[in-house]
């Protein structure tokens, strides 16, 4: 038989239940602010009847209920929309990223006309184009000099501008890889906290939500996903590494790479592996100053150290007014004071390295002739060697198009004197110096006898810098490759600076003077302008600057609209969890009016029964 009180509990769980239903209302009301809060609602369920079908049972009719319980507190939470929250997120802030770094190297070359770097550039053509026609005028001579300078002045502060972004970038990418290593921390601290609350037979939601927001922090700053497996243990990925597997969490560190600057490269504490870190904000900031800045900056390098190669080649074979020759107009920093270029690259105290800018053949061509060879040349290129072959019926000019239109990192032209120059452009791999040829090989007969840049053909005469004395197999002439990021130091040579006269408008005569009215050497420097002189992948110098503002408007263009996409797509999906996960506060004035309704309910039976047993207690028997 029942209890005469189970009435009584009956109502005491039943207003146990609203109470806690009240309770968690308003909980959810007061947390309708707080960041990533999901509300939480009560599962209640009908408490174990009286009687279970046992054979001790009694003989009543059915079982006989006892009231509520409650059975949980859970989160109103769509996993799978959270997952693709986390997923999307690292592409918003990997475009707000992009899009704020491509305003600043924009602003860089939103420069004004009449002082940016082209326009200093065209006043210091027509200058020369100006001395060509008054050879004989020190006026003239000073203002290719001061225009000299000024155009140096601005590529090096152009040079300071984007490796300032990038020192900029590299600060960044410090704050970020301590974020990351931070957040990690917090999640597997919080995963123990769970992991020890579940045991225990609650429902953690308010830790479940802070450690949501965490991830969905992380998300921000790089590509994660993450997972719970059979065991309950919550774990966070980026690319496909782990980075936090329960309570336990790796962390990033960062250590400098004398490749690229001294610039941090971000690898794993634990391995000393780089990091592969596609998306969020870290693996836009890497991306940035590894690829767009060391795009810019090496674009700038190959515009200076050509541009100044170009006028110095002319300005030695020219003379001044005052009968010097031999001058450079620019100064160039020689790598290593080695004649043969020859580096200690590995740092054991012996050279095992030829670092050579340009290769200059011995005899005359004519870009219209024949070759009258077939072979195949092999050049150092993006990835390792490329291969670019001749054959007899083309001609000088198809066989150095070809070279320069191949993805070689060896680019080729006639010189003043007809004679084949092979120069280095930047590399495209880190470990791979600037402006230093790695490699030339030739089959046949066109690099060796025909145009006289190396003493044979076949491997046995290549020449290839991972040895000492290279220069050996060379029969031209050749420079040895400049210092580093020579758009930094690039100036007018003190001694053209020192005395103008030593500006070279003329070629010497057969007695070695200067001739006067002779503006030949004016002429033929003015004319580079408009040469082609393939400085990396443009071919003159307007098709660089044409090149580099379109580049840089382009991708800022591209970045912003991407941006705004990923900004809609978003939206969408947090307006979307919000009406699934957030607070509603009429809704919870709702709930919380019918829960009490329900409370009085239960406290009136209760009353209801308390009289009822009253009656039986007090007012029966005798």
């Amino acid at each position: 038989m029942a209890n005469a009180f189970a009435g009584i509990e009956l109502g005491k769980r039943s207003i146990m239940a609203h109470t806690q239903q009240i309770q968690t209302a308003g909980h959810n009301i007061s947390n309708a602010d707080t960041e990533g809060y999901t509300r939480q609602r009560v599962q209640v369920k009908t408490f174990d009847p009286l009687y279970r079908p046992d054979l001790t049972r009694a003989e009543t009719p059915g079982q006989i209920g006892q009231g509520t319980t409650i059975e949980s507190i859970s989160r109103l939470r769509d996993e799978m929309l959270d997952k693709r929250i986390v997923a999307q997120t690292n592409q918003e802030t990997y475009w707000e990223t992009r899009e704020q770094y491509y305003s600043m190297i924009e602003q860089i070359y939103n420069e004004p006309a009449d002082i940016s770097v082209r326009g200093n550039m065209d006043k210091f053509w027509q200058s020369w184009q100006e001395l060509s026609v008054y050879p004989d005028s020190k006026a003239v001579r000073q203002a290719v000099v001061t225009r000299g300078e000024t155009l140096a002045e601005s590529i090096s502060q152009r040079y300071t501008s984007l490796s300032g972004i990038g020192t900029l970038i590299n600060g960044d990418i410090e704050a970020t890889v301590k974020q990351i290593n931070d957040y990690a921390k917090q999640i597997a601290d919080i995963n123990g906290e769970i992991v020890r609350s579940k045991a225990m037979g609650d429902n953690p939601n308010d830790l479940l939500d802070r450690r949501d927001v965490l991830v969905e922090k992380l998300a921000k700053l790089a590509n994660v996903s993450s997972d719970t497996r059979d065991s309950d243990e919550f774990n966070v990925h980026i690319n496909g590494q782990v980075l936090v597997q329960g309570s336990v969490a790796r962390s990033f560190d960062l250590v400098p790479n004398t490749d690229n600057n001294g610039y941090d490269t971000v690898v794993w504490k634990d391995t000393g592996l780089t990091a592969d870190v596609a998306g969020g904000k870290l693996g836009a900031l890497v991306e940035l100053r590894d690829v767009d800045i060391r795009n810019e900056v090496q674009s700038l390098n190959s515009m200076a150290l050509n541009f100044a190669d170009l006028v110095n080649d002319v300005h030695r074979a020219g003379i001044g007014a005052n009968n010097v020759s031999g001058l450079d107009f620019f100064v160039q920093h020689p790598f290593v004071t080695d004649v043969k270029g020859n580096f200690d690259r590995n740092g054991d105290g012996a050279v095992d390295s030829s670092y050579v800018f340009r290769l200059s053949g011995t005899n005359e061509l004519n870009p219209q002739d024949k070759v009258g060879l077939d072979g195949v040349m092999t050049l150092s290129g993006k990835t390792g060697n490329i291969t670019v072959p001749y054959y007899a019926n083309d001609t000088i000019e198809a066989v150095i198009a070809r070279i320069n239109d191949s993805q070689g990192e060896v680019k080729a032209y006639l010189d003043r004197d007809n004679h084949l120059v092979l120069k280095a452009t930047t590399a495209q791999a880190m470990e791979n110096p600037d402006f230093v040829i790695r490699h030339v090989e030739d089959s046949g007969m066109f690099l060796a006898g025909y145009s006289g840049i190396l003493n044979g053909s076949g491997a046995e005469g290549a020449y290839d810098f991972n040895r000492a004395d290279a220069v050996d197999s060379i029969s031209g002439s050749y420079a040895v490759a400049p210092v580093l990021n020579p758009a930094e130091y690039i100036a007018v040579n003190d001694a053209v600076k020192n005395d103008v006269n030593s500006v070279a408008a003329a070629f010497p005569n057969p007695q070695g003077r200067a001739v006067i009215g002779d503006g030949r050497a004016a002429v033929e420097i003015a004319a580079i302008r408009n040469s082609p002189v393939m400085i990396g992948a443009s071919r003159t110098f307007d098709d660089y600057f044409a090149e580099s503002v379109t580049n840089a408007g382009l991708k800022g263009e591209q970045a912003e609209n991407m941006l705004l996409s990923q900004n809609a797509i978003m939206n969408d999906l947090r307006d979307l969890r919000d009406s699934i996960s957030g607070v509603n506060i009429d809704e919870e004035l709702a709930d919380i009016m019918k829960f009490q309704h329900g409370y009085n309910a239960a406290a009136k039976y209760v009353t209801v029964i308390d009289s009822m047993l009253d009656t039986i207690i007090n007012r029966l028997g005798v």
